[in-house]
């Protein structure tokens, strides 16, 4: 009954999920799944389960007894589709009563046992000898490939009693979908060719058919059989444009995919279960990072942990990890003597198996950044915070500035701004700093502080307690000047200041009275200021490359007195670009419509002067 009570903070988690598609599995109080959905927009979709009025009772007990959410991003709403078949079908949770067998899949179903095989829609058991090719998300995905396969490859389609009983090619035939075995139009050797190429595009070795269907045209070509070479073409270009392989069932090998992601001094290792090339489960584990790790560490730790246990009988034969680990075959060789038989540990992964890595990756992303964001979790840290400062309050508010730019060239300073609730992403601000001497990070961060602060003290609004300064003492000196010279003596102001070696866990906190600290590197406290610090550089850095990336895309022609809008664009047009304007003489610019000889000469010497 302890479930029921357990009230899940979904405002906080829904301000930070992502609007990818996915699937999204609901936990209990004791760890057991209730429900498994998927959502082609994740945020929008788990967000209908707490509207306040329209829901059903069933959807109104299964709220009630939710006391996590962890979500895996998927490529396309198409495979999540797939996932949540696959994840509904292992786990059975009691509040889904739908996709619980493979009747709810569609497959194309190719026939083993004629002459010349039939292609199928095929729903159900698989009881028919034959391959099936599949699962796809739905009906119309088997249907759309089925037409694309009798375009492309003519393979006959019709039922058993209509291909025994004709007499004449029928009219799929005439208009050149079909190949006409049923009145023996095509050889079997002809036809087997064709089935060939077919099975190589149902199972996804696209490389290959194209190779095959190449050679096949420059043979047709050299042997003059230009009408078969032609047919070769269209297949090869009809392929082009087909192009699109299913990520979530692939291969046939069973495998764990592991992914580890660090941030704001936490871990989340999430895992992908794959059985017969199928994808049958996830989960999110959040390792206690007591001696702040890298996430080589981390993962060598959790397999040791996870896989090391006499008493565990699943391993499979491979293990994909994110990251290469310390002592990668030693690791393998101990799991090995559990299972029995030989394990691999693979990090460097193409294909489909780089597409499960990715997915884990950012499920590992996604569900670490809900934990982060937490109000348990923010609140702690914000009560942390307030014993490791001595403040008489709980801080409510805390803004953080760091500067970026690339060798001086268009410098940005942000500010970022937490409270008890999180990130408050319409408080952020950017400033372009202007006037100072390119690199000099000292007057930037003056500026910034200036033009936020002495804004502030003019509106009347409210000050922050706590102002992080990304930077140590010399940082910090500029935030104490500009504060003294506003008449600003409330705030606390804190440097925040990376260690010798610069590796996140060992940063040091300088005061206005020349104190350090030197915290822990797991505690919750630096947890916080990690995480503010680190969105505050987010934050810059995404503002210095997108106006640095403007300023460099702007046309040479804009900074030309007398050259506006019109004649710049008479310049490029009659040019061709601004690398030929560049190329051309003064003479050949003054015969540009709208472009004196005096103008030429000007337009010439300014892009000439350097």
């Amino acid at each position: 009954m302890n479930d029921v009570a357990v009230v899940f903070d979904h405002k906080t988690f829904l301000k930070n999920l992502t609007t990818q598609p996915g699937v999204y599995q609901m936990y209990d109080a004791a760890g057991a799944v209730l429900y498994v959905g998927k959502a082609k927009n994740l945020k929008n979709r788990v967000a209908s389960y707490f509207h306040k009025s329209g829901l059903t009772a069933k959807t109104q007990a299964l709220v009630k007894r939710i006391h996590k959410i962890e979500i895996t991003v998927a490529p396309s709403e198409a495979e999540a589709l797939v996932l949540e078949h696959n994840l509904i079908k292992a786990q059975k949770p009691p509040f889904n009563i739908v996709l619980r067998d493979d009747k709810s899949y569609p497959y194309v179903f190719l026939s083993t046992d004629e002459a010349y095989p039939k292609l199928s829609f095929h729903r159900g058991a698989k009881k028919k000898k034959g391959q099936y090719f599949g699962p796809f998300p739905n009906a119309s995905a088997v249907r759309e490939s089925l037409n694309f396969l009798q375009k492309t490859f003519k393979i006959r389609q019709c039922e058993e009693s209509t291909y025994r009983n004709r007499s004449r090619p029928c009219l799929l035939y005439q208009i050149n979908r079909c190949s006409g075995p049923c009145v023996n139009m095509i050889s079997e050797e002809k036809y087997g060719e064709d089935l060939a190429q077919t099975r190589l595009f149902l199972e996804g070795k696209n490389e290959q058919l194209k190779r095959v269907l190449g050679e096949k045209m420059q043979a047709a070509s050299q042997e003059l059989a230009f009408e078969n070479a032609a047919e070769y073409r269209d297949r090869l270009s009809a392929l082009q444009q087909v192009q699109a392989e299913q990520s979530i069932e692939a291969g046939s090998g069973n495998m764990d995919v592991i992914a580890c992601y660090q941030e704001a001094g936490m871990s989340c290792v999430h895992i992908l279960y794959v059985r017969v090339g199928r994808i049958i489960g996830s989960r999110s584990y959040f390792p206690a990072d007591k001696l702040a790790q890298d996430e080589m560490a981390v993962l060598a730790t959790f397999l040791g942990q996870k896989y090391l246990s006499s008493q565990n009988l699943e391993i499979p034969v491979e293990i994909v990890l994110s990251h290469r680990i310390v002592d990668e075959h030693a690791m393998a060789d101990a799991i090995a003597q559990v299972r029995g038989t030989q394990v691999r540990l693979t990090a460097n992964v193409r294909t489909y198996k780089a597409k499960w890595l990715a997915m884990a990756l950012e499920a590992a992303r996604q569900n670490l950044r809900q934990r982060i964001n937490s109000k348990t979790t923010l609140v702690n840290r914000f009560n942390q915070l307030q014993d490791i400062l001595n403040l008489d309050e709980l801080p409510e508010r805390i803004e953080c500035f760091d500067i970026s730019h690339s060798s001086g060239e268009h410098t940005v300073a942000s500010c970022v701004v937490f409270d008890q609730e999180g990130a408050r992403k319409s408080d952020y601000r950017r400033f372009n700093i202007e006037d100072i001497r390119a690199g000099d990070d000292y007057a930037a961060m003056n500026q910034a502080l200036t033009r936020r602060y002495s804004r502030l003290q003019k509106e009347e609004r409210r000050l922050p307690d706590i102002v992080l300064i990304d930077g140590g003492k010399g940082q910090l000196a500029q935030a104490e000047t500009v504060f003294g010279e506003l008449g600003i003596h409330e705030v606390l102001l804190v440097g925040v200041a990376k260690g010798s070696s610069r590796k996140a866990g060992l940063e040091i906190l300088h005061f206005a009275d020349g104190s350090e600290i030197d915290l822990p590197a797991d505690h919750p406290a630096l947890h916080l200021i990690q995480q503010v610090r680190d969105e505050a550089h987010r934050f810059a850095v995404a503002g210095h490359v997108r106006g640095r990336d403007r300023l460099r895309k702007r046309s040479t022609l804009e900074d030309i007195s007398g050259i506006g809008p019109k004649r710049r664009r008479a310049l490029l047009t009659h040019f061709g670009g601004i690398q030929e304007v560049l190329k051309a003489s003064q003479h050949e610019i003054a015969k540009v419509p709208g472009i004196s000889k005096k103008t030429a000469e000007e337009v010439y010497s300014a892009l000439h002067s350097e």
